[in-house]
This record gives structure tokens, sequence and C-alpha cells, in this order.
């Protein structure tokens, strides 16, 4: 899979990980995500999620210079428990954050669901409604905190959600195999959305779609 252009594809083969930057400002996606919000998810937890990968990491020959999604899509193979553990929740941290912020746009600037893309909702899913009926119930039903995900299994569109900083590329963890290539996602963990839409989720979820940058989820759509 393609990754993303904001500085998440360059760090790839990067022997330290690093924050990339958001693309917009924080007050950007106001109202709809608060500039307060975006300044502590991005700033606090996304960069701790970083630094605690970097620190797991360290000085272990076997792992210092292999991609974010080689790290993610390979978590079986570490044998060491803690280890694996500390991979799966920082390393799944920062690639999830990393390509969410890629799937977030400032209201007009993310284009329209149009294309192939639309066509291939319309197909799965019977409409544009059913489909974010679906993500949303996906989003809304996920107990405790994760994320929802439309991604390509197959050539074909669904809806899936995970735990924690899981996501669908972690095979052996998440699925006996990788669930396939998520092209669009939401965080709901509640650091996400807790300051403006408190117990709030479905108001959270709602509001997403107004943010939502679909030329980049056509992009990796068609890259899947």
């Amino acid at each position: 899979m393609a990754l993303a252009s904001r500085g998440f594809a360059q760090e790839e083969n990067a022997a330290a990980f690093s924050l990339p930057d958001l693309g917009f400002k924080f007050d950007a996606l106001a109202p709809h995500i608060d500039a307060r919000t975006m300044e502590i998810h991005h700033g606090k937890h996304h960069a701790g999620y970083v630094a605690k990968l970097n620190a797991a990491i360290a000085g272990n020959a076997a792992l210092e210079g292999k991609s974010l999604q080689d790290l993610v899509s390979a978590l079986p193979a570490v044998a060491d428990e803690g280890l694996r553990t500390a991979l799966r929740n920082n390393g799944g941290g920062h690639w999830n954050h990393s390509a969410f912020w890629e799937m977030l746009a400032p209201e007009g600037e993310g284009g329209k669901l149009e294309g192939d893309l639309e066509a291939a909702i319309k197909s799965a899913f019977g409409s544009v409604d059913d489909f974010q009926k679906s993500f949303a119930d996906a989003a809304g039903s996920r107990f405790g905190s994760g994320w929802a995900w439309l991604i390509v299994q197959d050539k074909k569109l669904k809806v899936v959600s995970t735990p924690n900083q899981d996501n669908p590329l972690m095979k052996g963890i998440v699925h006996d195999s990788d669930l396939g290539t998520p092209i669009l996602g939401i965080d709901v963990w509640e650091h996400a959305y807790y300051l403006n839409y408190q117990n709030r989720r479905a108001d959270y979820v709602g509001a997403f779609w107004k943010v939502v940058n679909w030329k980049e989820a056509s992009r990796r759509f068609a890259a899947a």
C-alpha cells in the first residue's frame, strides 16, 4: 500500500521515527474538531506514541531501520512479549495517527466523494447513506477505545473496527491474516473528541463527515 504524503512516507526509512506535520493548523477543522483537541491529540498523544516506539526499538538491530508498516504487520515474529506489546501499542498508535491526519482536511478542501470510490461504496453498501450508517455503527459500538475503518479486502470494501491502537494491517494479531488495506478511519479514543463532545461520540462521528479528506481516501482506494 502506498503511504500518505505529509512526511509519513519520507520517514519510512529513517533510523528513528518522528512526529509528522498535521498539514493544517490546529483550528482548521473547527467547529467540527476543535483546536485544543487537535493540539493535544497531535502534540501530546501522538508524540507520546512516537517517543515510546523509538525507545522500544533503540539498540535492537533487528528492528532499527524497519519501516513503520513492516513493524506493525509482522508483530507475531517478535518473540519477546513485552517488546511485541510495545510495538503493537506504540507502533500502531503512530501508524494510525499518521494515517488519520491524512484522512482529514478542512471543510471544503478534501474534495467530494465521487468517481470510482463512490461507485464502489454504493456497490458494497447499497448507498452512501447506508455506508455512513455502517461506519457510524462500527465506531459507536466499539467498546472503550479504538478505531473504525473502511478497508479494501480482496478488492471489496468493508467496514471493520479494531480495539486500542490495533489496525487492519496487524496480521496474526487482529486476525489470522491482515484484514485488508485501510482507506479511511476514525479515532474513537476519548482523547479524540471529549473536550468538545464529552460522551456524545455519535455527534463526533457525525461531524467527522464534514472534514473527511475524500481525495486522500480515493488515492488510497486506487492504490489498494
